[in-house]
Order: structure tokens, then C-alpha cells, then sequence
């Protein structure tokens, strides 16, 4: 089945069962969806293979919180958005019987500014891995072990991000990574309003098509969650979404209207294919981001970057998230 670009299972999801007839559920595939006044919650699980094989990603479970407030400048929206994605990350740690170690990778290009989030999240956290052994023990209970690191991209270092990631891994030696990266989307209305987060692992670069190695258990060898959000959506999908749209409006006050029927009836990857080859020679790949893009990622990279120190650290709670200056 085609799927327009998009690391979004959610939107995977949706458009397989769109083409589906007498059809709710995927075989393999589970998913719940809670409705907040904020946000809503939408919990996809890969169980086996064949889910694997028609959503197209691994096994394991892709978390969904959508809020048109996340592009906002709305506090009070947030802090419970904070404490969602708090608990979600909690709930995907590993147990573990010592002081849980955890290094946070902000994957990106700062050079980029759709693409700094997740080096925007590293400059947040809260780092302690330097301090643990001069932290009395009082305190030192109530804190993890975190360390942080934005890697860059390999145009700039010439190194893949997976090689200096599994480095770092060997000499740390963590229980956990918690990546963040920017995606890329299906659907224009999705762009700085959707958090995904997944136990799966994540590719860098996968948000502008352009994916490396990926970086998950089997390649890093400790668990990864990926936690992203989309930033840009490809121009040929904007374009293939805007020609749906005028097609449906000719359809309804055109009175011959055999041409845009014709034009409705091509199949998905025909339709989307036509709109790339034609753009392509003119614009070439592009990808199209919202003006406030940096206010944006602000905005982002502070709920991301405050879920990760409630989830990780056992003393921050959410009334706690402004008291350490950044």
C-alpha cells in the first residue's frame, strides 16, 4: 500500500484504515485513543510481525499527544501536557536495581532551525552525571544519573551520529537513551502540534528523508526511547493535499465535471508521484516549515525538556519545573 511521507504512526494508522472497507482494527495492530479538554492521547501497540508488515515500523508501542497549545504560548496547557508526557516516558524506563542512568541525544542540525529541537532539549535537561559524587546523600537519592549530548549531523562532523552514540554508550555504559528529534509529517495540520514517543528506537534525519543508521537496541545496545515531533511536511504532500481539495470544490459546482472525476479516481501513488515529478525540476526536494518556527521550537523543546526531569529525576515534580535556571 502507498503511504505518503510520514514518521507518524498515528498517520500510518489512519491511512491504512482509510483504505480498508467494513474494517475498525488492523490485524496485529492495537490502538486507544483518549480525548482530553488539552490534548488527546492516542496509543498504537505493534504486537507481531504482520502489524509490523503493513504499518511499516517495528514492534512496540508509538504514543501520540496532539494539542494545537503546543505551538502556543500557553503555559497552563502545557503544564499538563508536561505531566502526560512525564508519565509516559516514566512508563517506558527500564527497572532497574541501581540508580537509573540515563544519557538524553538531541538529534538535529543547530544550523537548521526546524531541525534544533532536539539540541534545544539537551541545553534543558537537567544534567547531573558530573555532580554524582559530590552530591550529599540526601540529595543524591532524589536524582538520576543523566548526561546529555547533541551530536550534530554528519555533514558537519563527517562522522554518523549511530558511531558517536554507540561510543558514548560503551564508556557511560547507561540504561537508557531518550533521543528527541525532529519528524516529518503527512498532514500540514500536524506540524509543531503532534509528540510522538516510542519505545523503538528512531532513524536521525528521517524527518527530511534523509535517514541514517538507525539508532535502537540492537544497534546501540541499550534501549532507546524516541521521543519527536514534526516540524516540516514535504511540499509534494502539501500539494497533492491542496489539488483533494479543489478537486472535491470542482466536483461540487462543476456541471461537467468527467475531468476532475478523473483526477479523483487515480490511484493514491500515481497521484502523489505526478505532483512529484512535475515539482521536483522547479523547487527540488523541498520541505516547508511555519514562519515561527523558532518561537515554536521554544515552546517545544521547554515541554519536552521539563517531561524528561519529572520523568527521569524522582524528586522534580511539575510545580518544580521552573525553580533550576537554564
Amino acid at each position: 500500500m502507498f503511504r505518503p511521507q510520514t514518521d507518524l504512526a498515528i498517520e500510518v494508522g489512519a491511512i491504512i484504515e482509510d483504505k480498508q472497507e467494513n474494517e475498525t482494527t488492523l490485524e496485529g495492530v492495537s490502538m486507544q485513543v483518549d480525548e482530553q479538554k488539552t490534548f488527546k492521547k492516542t496509543h498504537i501497540e505493534i504486537i507481531n510481525k504482520h502489524g509490523e508488515e503493513i504499518m511499516g515500523k517495528p514492534i512496540g508501542k508509538y504514543i501520540t499527544i496532539e494539542s494545537q497549545s503546543l505551538k502556543e504560548n500557553n503555559p497552563e496547557a502545557h503544564k499538563k501536557i508536561i505531566q502526560e508526557v512525564a508519565d509516559i516516558i516514566k512508563s517506558l524506563l527500564p527497572e532497574v536495581d541501581e540508580k537509573l542512568k540515563v544519557l538524553v541525544i538531541g538529534l538535529g542540525n543547530r544550523q537548521a532551525t526546524p531541525d534544533t529541537l532536539g539540541p534545544y532539549v539537551t541545553d534543558k535537561v537537567f544534567v547531573t552525571r558530573h555532580l554524582m559524587e559530590f552530591v550529599p546523600a540526601e540529595i543524591e537519592k532524589n536524582v538520576a544519573n543523566l548526561s546529555s549530548l547533541a551530536p550534530g549531523v554528519m555533514g558537519l562532523t563527517g562522522i554518523e551520529t549511530s558511531e558517536i552514540v554507540k561510543g558514548t554508550v560503551e564508556h557511560i555504559k547507561p540504561h537508557c537513551i531518550i533521543a528527541i528529534d525532529a519528524l516529518g509529517a503527512r498532514s500540514a495540520s500536524r506540524i509543531n502540534t503532534t509528540i510522538q514517543i516510542t519505545n523503538t528506537g528512531i532513524s536521525p534525519g528521517a524527518g527530511i528523508g534523509n535517514k541514517r543508521k538507525q539508532l535502537n537496541e540492537s544497534t546501540i545496545g541499550c534501549p532507546v526511547i524516541a521521543i519527536g515531533v514534526p516540524t516540516v511536511v514535504d511540499a509534494a504532500t502539501l500539494v497533492n493535499d491542496t489539488m483533494d481539495y479543489l478537486i472535491e470544490s470542482m466536483l461540487s459546482e462543476t456541471q461537467d465535471a468527467t475531468f476532475y472525476q478523473m483526477l479523483k479516481d487515480l490511484g493514491d501513488k500515481e497521484k502523489y508521484s505526478l505532483i512529484k515529478k512535475t515539482i521536483t525540476p522547479t523547487i527540488g526536494n523541498l520541505f516547508v516549515t511555519p514562519k515561527d518556527i523558532d518561537e515554536v521550537i521554544m515552546y517545544l523543546g521547554n515541554v519536552i525538556s521539563n517531561a524528561i526531569n519529572i520523568a527521569v529525576h524522582p524528586s522534580i515534580t511539575i510545580d518544580d519545573i521552573n525553580k533550576y535556571a537554564y
